[in-house]
Order: structure tokens, then C-alpha cells, then sequence
């Protein structure tokens, strides 16, 4: 960038990706030096355990407007995107995943509807998912009415982290104190002039996905708890159900107590014992997900730990602990 400041920093969490990376620079580069603006591409390893930071290396000798930022332990894909976004320096921040399933010429259609219809958000919409399984969709499809449906209908439907930010975002979203950061729902919630430019999803470029059944889970349960208060309503009406249920048990077995109909058996105590076992158990793990959260809001750690930035001149041994 021979010292001008970027217009457009493209933001780029990586783990265990040694086999796309090539791939990626090959793709990338060109889109991004036809664009014909000054960017920097921010690579952000999220503790990789393979060849990952060597390959980086390489790219960055080849590349002058890659930078290198390596985070010292696994920190999880929206705190890698958190890094990425608090390193940003231009006036647009697009986040992509390495693994070309979102194609990087999209970038310059997202950044000329910013420009020419003043938007701060720009959303990547998967129209076509024909390149994921069956299963994949299906999952998706449930997750995205759901949370539309708890958080609102400014989320866009199969929208994902694939998105062009102003200034302006980034920086409101930089000042939020959030902790386990959603960034497909914490952007909408900001309510800022937006649009959406279509795209068609592509196959995983190498290697495998990162996001595995158990870490799309957690995606779910984080977005619903941190975006919602109603799995405790859902908590609270369970009760009351369980507390009318309980009630007409109780007086059917105080009106066969007094016809003298009273019949010795275990079945229907053990069904009552169970199911209300069932509910309390439930909500007990409810309310402890909404306490978890709190306890690690206040013990105040780093959401992530930089280990070495390309862009800065102290030597990589040197730690920079950074949290929202």
C-alpha cells in the first residue's frame, strides 16, 4: 500500500487451512488489485496446529497488502472475525472465510452498492445452496426461521458472516461489549441502512469445513440465548403447565381416594415422577446457559490473545491482549 491508507480491508479468519490457503491468494488477489483501491487483506489464525502460519508466511513475503495476525490459542470463528475487526483500518471491512464457498468477485459488487447508495451494511445472501448437503440446508433453514422469528425480520434469511461493514459499523460494533459475539445478529440489531447482494454458494474449495455438527449447536444456542429471553418464558410456561398437569393428577386421586376406587400401582406415580423430573432438569439447564453467560461477562478475560501482528514492529514473542 506504499503507506496510503486502505479504503477497503478484507477480513479473513483461518484454522487449519494449509491445503486452501494457495487457492484463496490465487482467487483473491486479482479481484482485489482490479478493484483499483487501497486494501489490506488481515488474515486472522485462530491457533492453527498445522502448516497454516508457514504458509502465511509465504503468502505475506508475496503479497505486500496481506497481514498476518496469529492469535495464540483457539479462540473460536466470531472471535477471530472480532480480531480481525478491531485490526481493520479502512473505510470498508468486508469479513469472507478462506474457504471460497463465498467467491470473492462478489467484493466489488458489495462495495459499489455501499458507495453509490450510501449503505453501511452490505449482506452476501446465499439465493443457491445447492452446493451444500441435504442436511446442511435443512439445519440452516430451521436456524435462520427460528432466530428470525425470536429476533426479529431484520435478519436476512441465509445470510451468513459474508458481509461488506462502514466505518461507521465497525466501529459500533468495535465499542459493544459483547463477549460471545454473533455477528450475523449483532449487525442487524445495530439497524443501520443496509442492502443485500445475492450470490451463489460454491463448493468447499480444499480441505474440510470447520463447523461440524456440535460447533453449529453452539452457534444456535449462543445466538438464541445471547439474542433472546424467550427459552426462560418457554422455562416459565413449562412450569405452569406442569403445575396445572400436577393439579388435575391431584384431584383425581383425591376423588378416587374418596369414591374408595383407589388402586396400588407404581405406573402412573412413576410417569408423574419422570416427567416432572424431565421439566425441572430442563429449566434448571436453561437458566444455567443465561448464568454461564454472566459468570464469564464478569471475570473480565480476553475474548482472544494476540500473539504476533504482521503490521506491528514489536517482535512475535510479545503478547497483546485484546477483548471487547
Amino acid at each position: 500500500m506504499d503507506g496510503e491508507a486502505p479504503r477497503l480491508s478484507v477480513v479473513v479468519p483461518v484454522f487449519n487451512e494449509e491445503d486452501v490457503l494457495p487457492l484463496f491468494a490465487e482467487r483473491m488477489r486479482p479481484v482485489l488489485d482490479g478493484l483499483r483501491v487501497p486494501y489490506e487483506v488481515i488474515t486472522v489464525d485462530d491457533g492453527s496446529r498445522d502448516a497454516t502460519p508457514v504458509v502465511l508466511e509465504l503468502m505475506c513475503r508475496r503479497w505486500p497488502q496481506l497481514r498476518v495476525v496469529r492469535l495464540r490459542r483457539n479462540s473460536g470463528h466470531q472471535n477471530a472475525l472480532t480480531a480481525g475487526l478491531h485490526r481493520a483500518q479502512g473505510e470498508y471491512v468486508v469479513s469472507i472465510d478462506v474457504d471460497l464457498q463465498d467467491p470473492p468477485e462478489t467484493i466489488g459488487e458489495m462495495l459499489r452498492l455501499a458507495e453509490s447508495a450510501n449503505l453501511d451494511v452490505v449482506h452476501g445472501v446465499r439465493t443457491d445452496r445447492s452446493s451444500d448437503s441435504r442436511f446442511k440446508r435443512w439445519t440452516a433453514d430451521v436456524y435462520y426461521r427460528l432466530i428470525r422469528r425470536l429476533v426479529g425480520r431484520t435478519v436476512p434469511h441465509n445470510a451468513g458472516d459474508f458481509r461488506l461493514l462502514s466505518r461507521t459499523a465497525v466501529d459500533a460494533l468495535t465499542a459493544m461489549p459483547e463477549h460471545l459475539p454473533v455477528y450475523r445478529l449483532l449487525v442487524p440489531w445495530l439497524d443501520l441502512p443496509s442492502g443485500e447482494v445475492a450470490y451463489t454458494r460454491e463448493q468447499r474449495a480444499a480441505g474440510h469445513s470447520k463447523y461440524p455438527i456440535a460447533k453449529m449447536i453452539r452457534l444456535a444456542l449462543d445466538s438464541v440465548v445471547g439474542f433472546s429471553a424467550a427459552p426462560l418464558r418457554v422455562a416459565t410456561w413449562l412450569g405452569l403447565i406442569g403445575m396445572v398437569l400436577c393439579a388435575v393428577l391431584a384431584g383425581a386421586g383425591g376423588a378416587a381416594y374418596l369414591s374408595g376406587n383407589v388402586v396400588p400401582g407404581w405406573t402412573s406415580l412413576i410417569v408423574a415422577v419422570l416427567f416432572l423430573g424431565a421439566l425441572q432438569l430442563l429449566c434448571l439447564g436453561l437458566l444455567g446457559e443465561y448464568v454461564a453467560r454472566i459468570f464469564t461477562s464478569l471475570q473480565g478475560r480476553p475474548s482472544y490473545v494476540v500473539a504476533f501482528d504482521s503490521a506491528d514492529d514489536r517482535r512475535p514473542s510479545e503478547d497483546a491482549l485484546c477483548s471487547l
